[in-house]
């Protein structure tokens, strides 16, 4: 793991790079030091399609962070993302062999082990195993088992696994702009850890990562992760929707978006005007701002239907006690917590990262909640390495030592 003062987490999306460094204070407590972002021009729907771009934007988004910090960042904890990522929900048993039928930690690593031995492409590889619960002699619902008595012992675990190129592409633009990736995350792990709370978790969540060019989707039933997806369009499909239906260019459609979209009419006063910007020698023109609430909240509802589709084929659209949290780039246009309500028809709200000291006018946004989260995840990791715990703790999000192999193995 990263150097114990100091975590950064880098997010690398399709719209833009993230950078966020967390320092521990003299409590002991990690805050937010350092912020910084770039526009990201060689990724496609979260995947790296130009190596020498992405550096570039990386390069740029950590000295930024750098120069607000007063740190030099020499290791960073990366997010992974893209279409390519899989989740897939397994089972493993084993017989207790401690002493007394005494549960010990060879038992939890037989039966995890027992659980992941799944098949698997050879073009993918596996970035997380997380404990869902424990079964011990048919009494379910044990989150640690750890010194329990008994003789069968099963484990049930989410298992996310993804393109080995992505990653290994991922890995290159990190290492060539001169960092040294210490771990890889899944974004919507990392988003969930910024932005959801225990209860939410406990009751089952939905959260939708709405970025530029993907929409994550991860459920949480019972405190643990149960389903991953990613949907092949983002922000960037609303914008490019804006674009063709005013003919006006891509970054003007994104700046009329972000400026005057909603994804919600009931919210848009009648009389409101928005004014487009002439191309070519055109004149300026000024449209009722409901017309392009009549471009945008069509796209947004698709997503969210398309999302709810899903989880109704998985059965899953009935354990959502704690509701839909929208978090990244697009969960800032206005409406979309409303919209999302309309949709899934249980509460909805905007997912912001916690406020974890430091800058936090700064980073309290949505667009931040991975970048955020990235830190956070590392640092539970750091501290339960070093014998301290944290009040949010969960039952293991990830096979470190799996990762540290495949870096060796790729680097």
């Amino acid at each position: 793991m990263p150097a114990k003062d100091m975590i950064v987490g880098l997010d690398i999306g399709t719209n833009k790079v993230c950078a966020v460094i967390g320092e521990w204070n003299e409590n002991g407590v990690i805050q937010i030091t350092g912020v910084g972002t770039s526009p990201s021009e060689g990724l496609r729907r979260g995947v790296v399609v130009n190596i020498e771009s992405t550096l570039r934007s990386v390069h740029a988004a950590i000295e930024a962070a750098e120069m607000m910090s007063g740190r030099e960042v020499q290791e960073v904890v990366t997010g992974m993302g893209g279409a390519h990522i899989e989740g897939i929900n397994s089972r493993g048993v084993v017989a207790v062999t401690g002493k007394g039928r005494e549960i010990n930690r060879n038992d939890i690593g037989r039966v995890i082990d027992a659980a992941k031995a799944i098949v698997i492409p050879m073009d993918r590889e596996v970035i997380h195993v997380i404990p869902q619960e424990f079964v011990v002699d048919d009494q379910g619902g044990i989150k640690d088992p750890l010194d329990m008595i008994g003789i069968r012992l099963e484990a049930e675990v989410h298992i996310i696994t993804g393109a080995v190129t992505s990653a290994q592409n991922l890995l290159k633009c990190v290492n060539r702009a001169g960092y040294r990736v210490q771990d890889i995350v899944l974004q919507s792990l990392a988003s969930g850890k910024a932005v959801l709370s225990r209860e939410e978790k406990e009751l089952g969540v939905l959260l939708i990562d709405l970025g530029g060019g993907t929409t994550d989707i991860l459920v949480y039933s019972e405190g643990a992760p149960y389903y991953t997806d990613v949907l092949s369009i983002g922000g960037g499909q609303v914008t490019n929707d804006v674009s063709i239906m005013l003919k006006t260019p891509y970054d003007a459609a994104e700046k009329i978006k972000c400026e005057a979209g909603c994804s919600f009419m009931p919210m848009i006063d009648s009389d409101e005007e928005v004014i487009i910007p002439g191309v070519g020698g055109w004149p300026s023109a000024s449209i009722p701002r409901k017309e392009i609430c009549k471009i945008i909240q069509p796209r947004m509802e698709e997503i969210f239907s398309m999302i709810r589709n899903r989880l109704e084929k998985k059965g899953l659209d009935k354990h959502l006690g704690g509701g839909v949290v929208i978090t990244g780039g697009g969960a800032q246009l206005p409406g979309t917590a409303e919209l999302a309500r309309e949709v899934f028809e249980i509460p909805a709200r905007i997912g912001f990262p916690v406020k974890v000291g430091g800058l936090s006018d700064v980073f309290q946004s949505p667009v931040y909640s991975t970048g955020v989260g990235l830190v956070l995840y590392a640092a539970e990791i750091v501290e339960a390495e070093s014998g301290h715990s944290l009040p949010t703790k969960r039952s293991g999000d990830g096979m470190m030592g799996k990762l540290k192999n495949w870096f060796k193995e790729f680097l």
